[in-house]
């Protein structure tokens, strides 16, 4: 890549020194937006501007051009992201007059759905733990409740003992802006709770005290990136080659629930969406299996 103007350097390196005093960014993050931003800049030279100089024409040329190029919508985002908060910088200091990435917009993202598994996927994944062994049974205990309840992962990894209502057969979970919901679980789930807790939780504490449903050898709450090392093992036991993400059960979850006839707005309270909009990523599985059901219904179909 070409060298940008000394000019044009020495305005990124100061709003990346102010960037990182501000906001305690990443040396990664820091030096992904100099990448950035110097190619930005690159690119004003040879259409005989600058970074000070450029104007929104120039910002949408530029997009234009790194679509072409063949970058993902994502990442035409993150770009113009980058751009829009180095012009905001340059406002504020008096830099520039005008912020020429203003009333530029977003390029859309496209709403593709999250990735899932097979309810034949879960049943390998959800088998996969040591039934043998307390720590292997805590862990079924824990992807099967995941996969009763949709929770987030975070939500899962700090339930505390006072969460659990076996006995009625419901969670309370404290989920995203403290917003507390009561979320049902399978019998599946619920027996494998009470051979955890009745068997193995004890065992892995070894006497000592925690507040947490699922605990380490250690004797602490399970962490977030624990759980995860254990699902992406299971997987590989399991044979599961599609990809996953620490909220695949979760996706699961809602994607079974839809195929079995649930609606979109009792999955949205299940999972714990504030709004419907979130939930509407899930409107393909839901339009697929209508379509499924019309063909076989319909006398027409």
């Amino acid at each position: 890549m070409s060298r940008p103007k000394p000019k044009d350097d020495l305005l990124i390196d100061r709003f990346l020194d102010t960037l990182w005093l501000e906001s305690g960014l990443s040396q990664n993050t820091i030096a992904a937006y100099r990448s950035d931003l110097r190619r930005f800049a690159v690119y004003l030279n040879g259409r005989q501007s600058d970074l000070r100089r450029a104007d929104r024409a120039g910002v949408q040329a530029y997009l234009g051009a790194r679509f072409r190029g063949g970058v993902q919508a994502s990442t035409a985002a993150r770009l113009l992201s980058v751009i829009r908060r180095f012009y905001r910088f340059m406002f504020r200091e008096g830099l520039i007059k005008r912020d020429p990435s203003t009333a530029i917009a977003s390029p859309r993202r496209p709403a593709g759905l999250p990735k899932s598994l097979s309810e034949a996927e879960v049943e390998r994944l959800l088998a996969a733990p040591d039934a043998s062994r307390p720590l292997g049974r805590r862990d079924t205990a824990m992807l099967e409740t995941l996969y009763a309840t949709g929770l987030r992962v975070s939500e899962l990894v700090t339930l505390p003992m006072a969460s659990l209502n076996l006995a009625a057969g419901v969670l309370r979970v404290m989920g995203k802006g403290s917003k507390e919901r009561l979320v049902p679980l399978g019998a599946t789930a619920i027996d494998e709770l009470n051979r955890y807790l009745n068997r193995d939780r004890a065992t892995i504490l070894k006497d000592r005290a925690s507040d947490a449903v699922f605990v380490t050898a250690r004797g602490q709450a399970m962490t977030r990136q624990a759980f995860w090392q254990n699902v992406k093992r299971y997987a590989r036991a399991a044979g599961i080659e599609t990809p996953l993400s620490p909220h695949t059960l979760r996706h699961a979850f809602a994607t079974h629930l839809l195929n079995h006839g649930a609606d979109l707005r009792s999955v949205q309270m299940l999972l714990g969406h504030s709004d419907l909009s979130t939930t509407q990523i899930y409107t393909q599985v839901a339009r697929e299996r209508l379509k499924r059901l019309h063909a076989m219904h319909h006398p027409r179909g």
